[in-house]
């Protein structure tokens, strides 16, 4: 394969960064002042990067990080929650995020978490749709909504999980809302290697030039067909909405955002 020179893109936000050289394009996401949470916008862009990935045919591998060292992405801006009055807020913003994961799944490309810092809530769901992932040995792992804000996760994120770590570890890692450690991420399956954080990129960088070496062809296809597998297997996400409304529209939601916002425990009442 011959090198490409390094290229950035306009994505026209500071938020995200994408940038490409030798065949390895980096998307980094860009608020280390908010530990890399997502707005509702840099979610498309994720949509956007991708598009633009596979209309690139130098680019053969995509890697996702954060910047700051603190974070790869620490899950959605839960300011943006305020907003959601009614049902149909909820079905809106699920259907935008389910649009941006779905996207990163299915991108002809091999796709790389470099995880360094904190993957919660949002973070380890975009994580949990790269092909691998590779962490610093100090990174932090979980969903902790059922001891911050009480809501429920789409169907395809929980399909997501068992297909990772299966229906034991997934409701674990619900149920206690535990944040885990590098180490315990790597025992349960989540994740490819751990290394020391001065060895993250270096090692993320070896392993993509390695990718990027080999048949694209060959990758892809194998990409595809595990794919189009897990995917026959999981429920339409749009026939089981009662399960995640059933918990965003509850006053037990609007409490744990309230709470998250005014860093306080929350106070569960079950309705």
């Amino acid at each position: 394969m011959t090198a490409t020179a390094r290229k950035t893109f306009d994505l026209g936000t500071e938020d995200l960064i994408l940038e490409a050289e030798g065949g390895v394009a980096w998307l980094t996401f860009n608020r280390p002042q908010a530990r890399n949470a997502m707005t509702f916008q840099m979610y498309d862009g994720v949509a956007t990067v991708c598009d633009m990935v596979e209309a690139d045919p130098s680019i053969r591998v995509l890697v996702l990080r954060g910047a700051g060292g603190k974070a790869f992405v620490s899950g959605t801006d839960i300011s943006q929650f305020k907003a959601f009055t009614e049902a149909q807020h909820v079905i809106d913003y699920e259907a935008r995020v389910s649009r941006a994961l779905n996207r990163l799944e299915s991108v002809k490309r091999p796709t790389i978490a470099m995880i360094d810092g904190v993957a919660v809530g949002g973070g380890m769901g975009l994580s949990m749709c790269c092909d691998m992932r590779v962490a610093s040995a100090e990174s932090r792992f979980g969903i902790p909504t059922a001891r911050t804000l009480g809501n429920a996760l789409n169907v395809t994120n929980y399909a997501r999980m068992l297909d990772l770590v299966g229906p034991m570890r997934a409701k674990e890692i619900m149920y206690t809302a535990k944040l885990y450690s590098a180490a315990e991420a790597l025992a349960i399956g989540f994740l490819n290697q751990v290394v020391p954080a001065a060895d993250l990129e270096s090692t993320v960088r070896e392993l993509a030039t390695n990718i990027a070496g080999n048949a694209p062809l060959t990758i892809q296809a194998t990409k595809e067909a595990i794919r189009r597998i897990q995917v026959q297997r999981r429920l339409v996400s749009t026939e089981h909405q009662d399960i995640m409304l059933s918990a965003y529209m509850s006053e037990d939601f609007k409490e744990g955002v309230n709470a998250f916002l005014e860093k306080r425990p929350a106070n569960w009442q079950g309705r």
